[in-house]
Order: C-alpha cells, then sequence, then structure tokens
C-alpha cells in the first residue's frame, strides 16, 4: 500500500508540475549512505504480545505525536484518489524487478506472517509529506526477531532496484542507511528514494522491536525530513507501544 500510494504521489507531480523546485533538488544519490550491518536483537527480549488489534491500533502514534500541520489519513489510497484494489487489478501494470524487494515498505505482518495482532496509522502533512506506521505483534518474541531479521534481509538484497507503476511508468528506488539512537530492544534505519519521471520522494524508515512487537515508522516527503524530528517521532512510537497494556 505504502508504495502504490507513493508513486501515486510522485504521479500526481509529475502531471502536475506543482513543484518547480524539484528539478534543483539534489539527486537521489545525494541522499543516500550505505545501508548498515545486519542488527541482531539481544536475547531475552520480554513483553507481552498484543493480542487485540484495535488495542495496538490505539498504542500507535496519534496526530499529537506528531509535527504541527499533520492530520489522521483513514486510507492513504483513498485519500490519493486511487481505485480500489479490486478495480486497480484489473489494469494494473506495477511491476517490481527483483520481485521480493516488493516487500521493502510492506508492512510488518505481511513482511513475516504469524502476527498475533497488527495495525496501521496514516497521516498526512502539507506539501505531499506523510508519515505512516505499522506495527505486528507476534505471539513470542522469537517470532518477533524473526521479523525484524526478515526485514533486513530483505533490504540487504534491494539497495537498488527497479519497477513500474500502476499506469505502467517506470520508477527506481534506491536504499540506503541512516543514523540513529537505538530505539527497543533493536533496531534499524534506513532510506529509500523512489524516482519517476524526474521528481524523487525519500522515505526516512526506522524499524523497531520491542517485546513481542515490531513496528516501522516512515516519513515520505520531497526532501529527507529533520533528523531530530524522526528521531522524537521513533522514540515516541517505541515508548507508547513499551507501555501499553497489551490485550
Amino acid at each position: 500500500m505504502r508504495v502504490r500510494a507513493i508513486a501515486a504521489v510522485l504521479t500526481v507531480l509529475a502531471v502536475s508540475a506543482c513543484s518547480s523546485a524539484a528539478d534543483s533538488e539534489p539527486g537521489p544519490d545525494e541522499f543516500l549512505a550505505p545501508l548498515g550491518p545486519m542488527v541482531t536483537a539481544p536475547p531475552g527480549a520480554a513483553g507481552a504480545p498484543f493480542t487485540d488489534s484495535a488495542v495496538l491500533r490505539a498504542a500507535l502514534l496519534d496526530v499529537g505525536d506528531l509535527p504541527v500541520g499533520f492530520s489522521p489519513v483513514a486510507d492513504p489510497e483513498e485519500d490519493l484518489g486511487l481505485p480500489p484494489a479490486s478495480e486497480a487489478a484489473q489494469s494494473d501494470k506495477s511491476s517490481t524487478d527483483p520481485a521480493l524487494c516488493s516487500a521493502v515498505l510492506s508492512p510488518v505482518a505481511d513482511q513475516h506472517p504469524g502476527a498475533a495482532a497488527s495495525a496501521s496509522a496514516w497521516f498526512q502533512g502539507p506539501n505531499f509529506t506523510t508519515v505512516d506506521q505499522d506495527a505486528a505483534s507476534y505471539p513470542t518474541a522469537a517470532d518477533a526477531t524473526q521479523a525484524f531479521t526478515d526485514i533486513q534481509t530483505t533490504l540487504a538484497q534491494c539497495t537498488d532496484y527497479s519497477g513500474t507503476d500502476a499506469d505502467g511508468v517506470d520508477v527506481q528506488y534506491r536504499v540506503g542507511g541512516r543514523d540513529g539512537r537505538p530505539a527497543g530492544d533493536a533496531s534499524i534505519g534506513f532510506r529509500l528514494v523512489t524516482t519517476s519521471d524526474g521528481f524523487s520522494l525519500v522515505s526516512d524508515v526506522a524499524v523497531a522491536m520491542t517485546g513481542s512487537t515490531v513496528t516501522q515508522l516512515v516519513a515520505t516527503g520531497q526532501e529527507p525530513i529533520d533528523e531530530g524530528v524522526f528521531e522524537d517521532m521513533t522514540h515516541a512510537a517505541v515508548s507508547k507501544l513499551a507501555s501499553a497494556p497489551a490485550s
């Protein structure tokens, strides 16, 4: 869902040419550092899993945890005017090469099945900026550790890939590393630059494991989000999950 919405925003930018600054912005390579090494979750991470998706959803970030100017979005694809999945499938020309890289930015629960509960929250800000969070809570910490590992395994194979959007327009993707203070029991950070028709969007991502829950936070815009702001949101997200009563 996230990648489809990002591709749709790129299409809007290209068609409307609403951002004349885009042509003068730094190229995608200037946004990227090398992807960092694999991070291993420490043994013995403890924490009861969420078993109710509504309870897990209540433990995700809310608009009060975000910078001023953001508002909740019930469904980002509906907000962008995208057709329902059933209709889109009939004319969908989207593809990803290699195919396994289509999992990049997919919700944690999709990347590693078996979650006891999962939830997502979406927010939209000015100038096509978005903040999304998803979380998956697993029956055991071992399951959560495997999910955390699976995400990194996919990233390691998808630092540079390509594809097409739903209309068949070429899209390029590049993944690099990003620094940040450790969060939760274990965490990683990375950056995805998505480019099409001369326009680029930058997605800064943090994936953190706390107990039996793995959460993914994504901030996307025409320019990278302020590092301090993103770190504050990341630690707020982990703190809320760690302190919420699991159910």
